[in-house]
């Protein structure tokens, strides 16, 4: 299974960007994986809400293939404890050939994103910059790796 992680814009800190490398590295010992960057759509300020997300949303369909299977990072998605996200993505593995999560804008997604997905996930119920995000599911996605082949990385 080919697993994908899309987002809108940059990593801005550097911090970060060599912190969510480091386990894209890491992932990448488990599963073919790959980070794409979607540039943000110019001229937002001149953009309603509703506008942006249409925006980014159109750009971000153009990453997907007909089988893919999309997830949602968001607010509103089910939350799961470490070894269920692990439980989840093993199961993913037996059944999808590409596995595509997307990190959206400031605003979220696109009602045209939200049909096509299969589902929606949430990291917290708290709120996390979209940089952090970004750290914290490259991590969490390591960190299922693990917990499915065993490895001591995980402690419980």
């Amino acid at each position: 299974m080919k697993t994908l992680l899309i987002l809108v814009g940059k990593t801005a800190d550097k911090l970060y960007a060599h912190a969510i490398d480091d386990y894209a590295g890491r992932i990448g010992h488990y599963m073919p994986f790959d980070i794409i960057t979607v540039a943000e759509p110019r001229n937002t300020r001149s953009l309603s809400e509703q506008q942006q997300k249409e925006a980014e949303g159109q750009l971000l369909l153009k990453h997907l293939q007909p089988g893919d299977t999309l997830v949602l990072l968001d607010e509103r998605g089910k939350e799961m404890r470490s070894t269920e996200f692990a439980m989840w993505l093993s199961r993913q593995q037996a059944v999808t050939r590409r596995l595509v999560f997307v990190i959206g804008g400031p605003y979220g997604f696109s009602d045209a994103l939200y049909k096509r997905s299969s589902q929606l996930i949430s990291l917290s119920r708290m709120t996390f910059s979209h940089q952090m995000v970004r750290l914290i599911f490259a991590e969490q996605l390591y960190r299922a790796c693990t917990i499915i082949k065993g490895e001591p990385y995980h402690h419980e």
